[in-house]
């Protein structure tokens, strides 16, 4: 996994922002432009190989970076993270690649922090801390945009939300299905249910929550954990003891047929060298 920007080319765009005297959560988006992450992204690949895996977190897949321009503060400082989150037309094209498959799942990058906490770079954008919510949310809002809107079907929200991430960390099927032998890890989603999002109502302890206000369809009405009800009528039920470590075993399904284009490519470095000769 990598973090897909450049350090050097951020901290010259932060230095550069600052010399103009931008110090507000703005200065945070406009350091570190998009093209900053597409390089990063692309070299990443690049090293990589060929298989490669997206995942869009779920702020940038719903969320526009409006909020970074809010005179207040503290409203605009609850949406700082890094890479930030980008104009409106940026979460529309994660939105399609996930429908067409290009991207493969959907994760959070979960990582609060309160507004006293956010407020350490009220007069500097470099000091804010960067993270924003989603965990409690996820299932909720790629229900409400990606579902509700027709862009993915019931199974791929399936795929894309659980079975995808359990078979790339390797512990399909013991999670990630709802099977025999399996850990009885389920929800139950009501898609006729509605829900809306606050800081009042949320299960966290953050003051803030970047989805503030925001109604949908498609809620979680129960949560099923090792076979036991954990969430139920808006009620946590904690069983003390009952979490276990799952092994993530290395070499899933990513690496099947590695050995072969690593073998094709070193046959092809033996193969011997053409040379040419320069007439201009």
């Amino acid at each position: 996994m990598v973090h897909a920007e450049n350090g050097d080319a951020v901290y010259e765009g932060q230095r550069r922002m600052i010399e103009l005297g931008i110090t507000g959560p703005e200065g945070h988006a406009l350091s570190r432009p998009p093209v900053l992450e597409g390089e990063a992204t692309a070299r990443a690949i690049k090293l990589a190989g060929l298989k490669v895996i997206g995942e869009p977190v779920v702020s940038g897949l719903v969320l526009n970076d409006s909020w970074l321009w809010d005179p207040d503060f503290i409203t605009a400082a609850k949406y700082v993270m890094s890479p930030p989150i980008r104009a409106a037309g940026h979460g529309k094209a994660l939105q399609a690649a996930l429908s067409m498959g290009t991207l493969q799942l959907v994760g959070t990058d979960h990582c609060t922090f309160n507004s006293t906490q956010k407020a350490l770079g009220i007069d500097d954008f470099q000091k804010i801390p960067n993270g924003v919510n989603g965990i409690e949310e996820r299932m909720h809002l790629v229900w409400d945009t990606m579902v509700e809107s027709g862009q993915i079907s019931v199974t791929d929200y399936v795929r894309v939300t659980s079975t995808e991430c359990a078979r790339i960390f390797n512990i399909y099927p013991r999670k990630g299905a709802i099977r025999a032998g399996s850990d009885a890890d389920i929800i139950i989603l009501n898609p006729n249910s509605s829900f809306e999002i606050s800081a009042k109502s949320h299960h966290s302890r953050s003051d803030t929550n970047v989805y503030e206000g925001w109604r949908g369809k498609g809620k979680v009405e129960v949560t099923i954990s090792g076979g036991r009800v954990v969430w139920l009528n808006d009620e946590l039920k904690v069983f003390p003891g009952s979490a276990k470590n799952v092994e993530m075993r290395p070499f899933s399904y990513l690496f099947n047929g590695i050995d072969k284009a690593d073998a094709k490519h070193l046959s092809s470095l033996k193969a011997p060298v053409k040379r040419f000769r320069a007439t201009t």
